[in-house]
C-alpha cells in the first residue's frame, strides 16, 4: 500500500501535483523525503519569523545610547562608569588585560619624553618658542568661537568642513622662564639624561610589542603620534594573542570564555607583559629620576614638552605601577588609555523604578576619520550624551594641527543638533575634564591667549567654564526647532563617585524622556 502525500487530496493543487500512477517504490520514497524536508523547512521559517517578531517586540522596551565627541573627549573613560555602576563584575574580568594597556602607556610615555629631550638636545636653551607656538604668529586662523564655525553639510563625508583654529599659541602665560642651570650644570645634566636614555632603552625597545599585543599588529592610518586604535572586543583578543592561540573560531571563542569568567590577575601568564614588569621594576628608579629631571620639568613648564593627563597620572605613581605584584585598580583602569577605533555596543540590564531596561550604550571613535560611522546608528537612537572636553582650548587636532580642539568640539556639536536624524532625540551634553581645566588656569594659562574672543574676561574658573557653556548653548538654540531641552553637566569622568551621581540623574532623565516619546505617559 501507497503512503499517503503530505498533499490533501481534495486540494485542486495537489490533484495537479499528485504522483503518476508509474511511480516506483524508490520514487515514492525520495519524494516523501523532499516534501518532508521541504515541509521542515517552512516550518523553521516560520518559527523564525516568530522569533523575530518576539525579539523585535522586546527591543521596542530598549533604549539606545550613543556616546559621541571628538577623540579623547573622555567617551570611553564615561563607557567605563556605566560598566562600573551596572555591570561591575565585567570590570574585574578584563583587569588583566588593563595591565597591558597600563604598562603601554608608560613606556610609550617614556619613549616621548626622551624623544622630546632629544629633539632638544637633552637641555635647555633661551631662545624663543617655535613659530606654531608664538601667539603673533601668522600661521594660524581666525578662532572658531569667535567667528561662529559652521557645520559641514553631512558627517558621512568623513569629519566637519571648513575648520577654523584659534590664534593661540601651545606657550604657557608670563615671561619667558630664566635658564635654571649654569654652562657646566647643563652638560651634568645633559649627560645624565644620556645615561638615562641608555639605562631604560630596553624599555623603551618594548613599546611597539606592547602596541602589537593591543592592536593584535593592525595598523591605522593617521593614527598621530604612534597611537594604538583597537576594536571593540580587545579585550579578550589581547589575552588570546598572549597565549598564541589563534587557529579557529571555536578556540578563540573558548579563550574568550576563559579570559571573562577569569578574575585572578594571575591566571593569565603573558610573557611580554611579565617580562616588561620585570624591567619596570628595575628601572623604577631610572624613571623616577627621569621624570623628575629638572630638564623635563623645565621642557614642561615651557609647554615645549606636552604630556597627556594619563602620562602623568601613571608617571606620578610608578612606583605602584612598577611594583612586582602590581594589580591595576579601578581608579587606574579609569586613567588607562587606548584609542577606540569603529563602533563598540556595551549592554546593560538598568532597574529604573523596580523595571529592568536593557540599555545598549554605543561608544564610537571620535578622530575625524571615523565620524562617517556613526550615522548607521543615529536612525533610532534614543538618547546621546555628547562629551567635549574643557580643558582643551590650549589643545590642536592630531589629525589639523590647526584647528583647536574647541573649536572642532564646537563644529562637531552643531552637525549632531542640526542633523535630521536626531532632532526629537534626548540629548546630555558633558562638558568634561574640569578638573584639568582647574588645573590648567592655577597653573596660569590664559585662555586669551588661545581663545581670541574670550578677550579680558576674568581668567578664574567659573568664568571660563560658563563661557564656553553658553557657545554650546548658542548651538543648541539655533538648531532646536522641536524645542527639546539639553541638560548639561560639568563633569570628570574619572571621578566616580560624582560622575555615578551624574550617570543616576541622566537615566532618569533619558527614562522620562522615552516614556514621553513612546506617548506612555
Amino acid at each position: 500500500m501507497r503512503s499517503p502525500s503530505i498533499y490533501s487530496q481534495d486540494d485542486p493543487l495537489a490533484q495537479a501535483l499528485k504522483p503518476p500512477p508509474t511511480e516506483t517504490d524508490t520514487e515514492r520514497d525520495a519524494r516523501l523525503q523532499r516534501e518532508a524536508e521541504a515541509k521542515r523547512i517552512s516550518e523553521q521559517i516560520d518559527e523564525d519569523l516568530r522569533d523575530e517578531r518576539e525579539r523585535m517586540k522586546r527591543k521596542k522596551g530598549d533604549v539606545k545610547l550613543l556616546l559621541l565627541g571628538q577623540a579623547e573627549s573622555g567617551k570611553s573613560t564615561l563607557q567605563k562608569q556605566f560598566q562600573l555602576m551596572y555591570k561591575p563584575n565585567s570590570l574585574d574580568q578584563e583587569r588583566a588585560s588593563w595591565k597591558t594597556v597600563i604598562y603601554f602607556n608608560v613606556v610609550h610615555s617614556l619613549k616621548h619624553i626622551l624623544s622630546t629631550l632629544e629633539a632638544w638636545d637633552d637641555q635647555l636653551d633661551d631662545e624663543p618658542s617655535s613659530p606654531e607656538d608664538n601667539p603673533s604668529s601668522g600661521n594660524n586662523r581666525g578662532n572658531g568661537i569667535a567667528d561662529e564655525p559652521s557645520p559641514s553639510s553631512s558627517l558621512q563625508n568623513g569629519g566637519t568642513s571648513g575648520s577654523a583654529s584659534t590664534s593661540g599659541s601651545a606657550e604657557a602665560s608670563g615671561s619667558h622662564l630664566p635658564h635654571p642651570l649654569g654652562s657646566s650644570t647643563t652638560n651634568d645634566g645633559a649627560m645624565q639624561i644620556a645615561n638615562l636614555r641608555r639605562r631604560l632603552s630596553p624599555l623603551i625597545a618594548a613599546d611597539a610589542q606592547l602596541a602589537d599585543r593591543l592592536s593584535g599588529g593592525i595598523t591605522v592610518s593617521g593614527s598621530g603620534k604612534g597611537g594604538v586604535y583597537v576594536r571593540s572586543g580587545w579585550q579578550a583578543r589581547t589575552i588570546e594573542n598572549a597565549l598564541g592561540k589563534i587557529k579557529s573560531r571555536r578556540q578563540s571563542n573558548d579563550i574568550e570564555k576563559k579570559a571573562r569568567e577569569s578574575i585572578s590577575h594571575d591566571a593569565i601568564h603573558d610573557v611580554l607583559v611579565q617580562d616588561v614588569g620585570r624591567m619596570l621594576e628595575v628601572s623604577e628608579q631610572d624613571i623616577k629620576e627621569l621624570w623628575s629631571h629638572p630638564t623635563v620639568k623645565g621642557l614642561m613648564a615651557r609647554r615645549k614638552l606636552k604630556l597627556d593627563e594619563w602620562s602623568e597620572f601613571f608617571l606620578r605613581h610608578i612606583t605602584r605601577v612598577a611594583a612586582s605584584d602590581y594589580i591595576p585598580t579601578t581608579d587606574d583602569i579609569l586613567h588607562a588609555r587606548i584609542q577606540t577605533m569603529g563602533v563598540a555596543e556595551h549592554i546593560f540590564d538598568v532597574n529604573i523604578h523596580g523595571k529592568a531596561v536593557t540599555w545598549h550604550l554605543f561608544d564610537v571613535g571620535g578622530a575625524r576619520g571615523q565620524r562617517h560611522s556613526w550615522v548607521p546608528y543615529f536612525d533610532d537612537a534614543n538618547a546621546i550624551i555628547f562629551v567635549a572636553p574643557v580643558s582643551a582650548f590650549d589643545q590642536y587636532l592630531e589629525e589639523d594641527p590647526r584647528t583647536n580642539r574647541i573649536d572642532d568640539s564646537l563644529q562637531l556639536f552643531t552637525q549632531i543638533c542640526s542633523n535630521a536624524l536626531l532632532k526629537s532625540v534626548h540629548l546630555v551634553l558633558f562638558l568634561n575634564k574640569t578638573d584639568l581645566l582647574k588645573s590648567k588656569l592655577a597653573a596660569g594659562l590664559k585662555v586669551r591667549k588661545y581663545i581670541t574672543s574670550f578677550g579680558e574676561r576674568s581668567n578664574d574658573y567659573e568664568t571660563v567654564v560658563q563661557y564656553f557653556r553658553a557657545h554650546f548653548l548658542q548651538v543648541h538654540r539655533r538648531n532646536n526647532e522641536n524645542r527639546r531641552v539639553l541638560y548639561t553637566h560639568f563633569t570628570s569622568v574619572v571621578d566616580t563617585k560624582t560622575t555615578q551621581r551624574i550617570i543616576g540623574n541622566v537615566r532618569d532623565s533619558i527614562f522620562r524622556g522615552y516614556l514621553q516619546s513612546a506617548a506612555l505617559v
